[in-house]
């Protein structure tokens, strides 16, 4: 990402992992955009998870606002143990960021597995009244590439639903299963 400041300058900008697939059918981005438009504050994407799978994610304390699918982050910790998160809110791989994290950034010290993390970089804006972050809770469906079997499901899945695939898929992966 520190490879972006020279094209961002001094605007938002979104940041989209490439291993986090988010149905196209259930549109998050614009609603993060939208509330970093109307809060003027950094935005993150939140998930509920299993508490038994936090450890996989950055978990957020939060705090409610008018909207039910909008929070305030108040805390973020990476990758916690299920006992020491602070709510199972996973961050996803979707963020509008304030190009201020970059200044962040600048003086994070190494976290969690030796690399700078966003995550603690967001912890910082998140405590500091005048920087501020916000969650957008999304309850789409989202695939996680980076793991084999989640890869696996988001390439059936999204190739069965599409026009130019689906019908000849269908009735093979229903043979396929009944032989199963």
């Amino acid at each position: 990402m520190w490879r972006a400041k020279a094209h961002v300058g001094d605007h938002p900008f979104a940041v989209l992992l490439g291993d986090d697939l988010i149905d196209e059918r259930d549109p998050l981005l614009p609603k993060m955009l939208a509330e970093y438009d109307k809060r003027g504050a950094t935005v993150i994407a939140l998930m509920e998870v299993e508490p038994s799978q936090i450890h996989l994610y950055g978990a957020a304390a939060v705090e409610a606002t008018d909207d039910p699918d909008v929070v305030r982050v108040t805390g973020l910790v990476e990758k916690p143990a299920a006992e020491d998160a602070p709510s199972n809110l996973a961050i996803i791989g979707r963020y509008v960021l304030s190009p201020d994290v970059f200044e962040i950034l600048e003086h994070t010290q190494p976290g969690k597995g030796g690399e700078i993390q966003l995550t603690d970089a967001l912890e910082e804006m998140a405590v500091d009244a005048a920087h501020g972050v916000y969650g957008v809770i999304f309850r789409g469906r989202r695939y996680d590439t980076g793991d084999r079997l989640d890869y696996i499901k988001a390439i059936v899945q999204l190739a069965v639903d599409r026009e130019d695939l689906g019908p000849d898929l269908r009735p093979w992966v229903k043979g396929f299963a009944a032989t199963l």
